[in-house]
């Protein structure tokens, strides 16, 4: 598994023309399931783990790795189902998500392929599948189900979602209980925890699933004649999206002359030093880490400052 992800850095030039590459894997059984390679670092066969006493039941252990002391945890416990049995066959992949670092221990790695978002769907409703799910695509005739990694690491260990005292006052929700903001994100608790966190600014919240959805949105807006800026004050939105991605969003919002000055801030789990440089290569505004309520408040809180519509 070391050489599969040799090639990473040469991945980059998919981003930003709505694609991107999906490490396909197994938990405990025939079902696929993927995650974008931009958030794994390594694939390693599982060695001995380190139990951890008092932790959540999802995690089986801790790993010593270079980059440190790495918490695994079980997919298939994560989502649900039974624990992964014979841990000496099996595979943790280790990722980056909100700055944090963690393995996800599964029974088999199989392979990574180029997807165009525009192939990636949003769960079907009402199957008791979507409640762990972000989207889903189709991969030589076989379901590949995508995980909502953000729930995951949400019930195994919650942020803070309280804005510290300090960034709010009276002035600020005054100011803020008269404008709008439109918030896109695939997943669930994310979408739940940035509307909590405007909210509770004295902004309304308009929040959407994916950048297709976003996109519509807008353009309808556009067609009526009106202003997408005297609807809303900015636009809040993931980057890994079905249908469209962030990217592919800011770069069709700029490219509508009545929109090129609507601020658009990116608010992802990726990180690093070349998702910033996307992030000014298409146009948006600014970039903020998933997630920590102090600083997307700020963030609010001065674009409100400088709002004049």
């Amino acid at each position: 598994m070391a050489g599969v992800l040799e090639s990473v850095n040469q991945r980059t030039k998919l981003v930003g023309e709505n694609r991107l590459e999906l490490l396909l894997f197994r938990v405990d059984g025939p079902q696929l399931y993927g995650i974008n390679v931009f958030k794994v670092k390594e694939i390693i066969q599982c060695p001995k783990l380190t139990s951890l006493p008092g932790s959540n039941k999802v995690v089986r252990g801790v790993v010593h790795i270079r980059s440190g002391t790495v918490p695994v945890l079980d997919m298939s416990l994560a989502t649900g189902s039974r624990a992964i049995p014979n841990l000496e066959q099996t595979f943790v992949i280790i990722t980056e998500y909100n700055g944090n670092t963690q393995g996800f221990l599964v029974s088999s790695v199989d392979k990574i392929i180029n997807m165009n978002w525009e192939h990636i769907h949003p769960p079907p409703r009402g199957t008791g599948r979507e409640h762990y799910l972000t989207a889903v695509t189709d991969v030589d005739n076989h379901i590949v189900e995508i995980i909502d990694v953000e729930k995951i690491l949400a019930e195994v260990s919650p942020v803070r979602e309280d804005i510290s005292e300090g960034i709010v006052n009276d002035e600020v929700r005054s100011q803020a209980s008269a404008r709008k903001i439109l918030v896109v994100d695939d997943s669930k608790i994310a979408r739940k925890q940035i509307t909590r966190c405007i909210e509770n600014l004295g902004a309304e919240v308009v929040a959407l699933e994916d950048g297709r959805q976003a996109w519509e949105h807008l353009k309808a807006i556009v067609d009526r004649g009106e202003r997408v800026q005297d609807e809303y004050m900015m636009l809040i939105s993931d980057i890994e999206m079905p249908e469209m991605d962030g990217y592919t969003l800011v770069t069709h919002i700029r490219s509508e002359e009545s929109m090129k000055d609507f601020y658009v801030v990116l608010h992802s789990s990726l990180s690093g030093v070349f998702n910033k440089a996307m992030v000014e290569k298409v146009g948006a505004n600014d970039f903020i880490a998933k997630f920590d309520p102090d600083v997307l408040a700020d963030n609010v809180v001065t674009r409100l400052g400088h709002f004049n519509p």
